[in-house]
């Protein structure tokens, strides 16, 4: 019987629906498309910092000072990456009507920023029992030790559980754990296939 549904952030119920704002990035910059997202998540830096080896403040600077950013440009740059990202909020509704008849979580590979971002934007943190952010554990998904970590602060063995991401790697890292996994496409019957798994309001 399921006890916990888990939850990947972007992707999942943070999704970027309009990438005008990163072109306006690229071209503005002379980037290639989506080289925007390797500054910011993909690069040497931005893998760091979603591990939490260095700071989210360090990755900025990193993007400001390879791209000979002023300040007022790297505000820029900021406002424009995210702007085009859309919190479902559908879904957020969904998932606090699942609670308190099961335990509602996040496992994410984010900066140290996420869970304040999630509070403070998004007005979203109510929903969730726990939010396990990789820069704070220190490792991302699909390493098994960031889906245990999060199994122990929930009380829930893994076959108690079920993990929702947008990557099939990181549902194998759960599988692999024990707990069952839903691969997100944006635009599916999230709740009809949690059903199927006997997750239901």
């Amino acid at each position: 019987m399921i006890k916990a549904v888990i939850f990947d952030v972007g992707g999942v119920m943070l999704r970027t629906e309009d990438r005008a704002p990163r072109n306006a990035i690229e071209a503005r910059h002379n980037l290639d498309a989506g080289e925007s997202e390797i500054y910011v998540f993909n690069g040497v830096e931005g893998q760091a910092a979603q591990r939490g080896e260095v700071t989210i403040h360090t990755l900025w600077k990193s993007v400001k000072d390879k791209l000979n950013l002023s300040d007022a440009e790297l505000a820029q740059f900021k406002a424009d990456f995210w702007g085009g990202d859309r919190m479902d909020y559908a879904m957020i509704d969904y998932i606090r009507s699942l609670r308190p008849k099961y335990k509602t979580a996040i496992i994410s590979n984010a900066f140290d920023d996420l869970q304040d971002a999630l509070h403070n934007d998004y007005g979203v943190t109510d929903a969730f029992d726990y939010i396990t952010v990789s820069a704070i554990e220190g490792v991302m998904k699909p390493n098994a030790q960031i889906f245990e970590s999060n199994l122990r602060r929930l009380q829930v063995a893994p076959n108690e559980a079920v993990f929702i991401d947008d990557f099939q790697h990181n549902i194998d890292g759960a599988a692999a754990v024990g707990i069952h996994g839903i691969h997100y496409k944006a635009g599916m019957d999230l709740p009809a296939a949690l059903a199927k798994l006997g997750v239901t309001p």
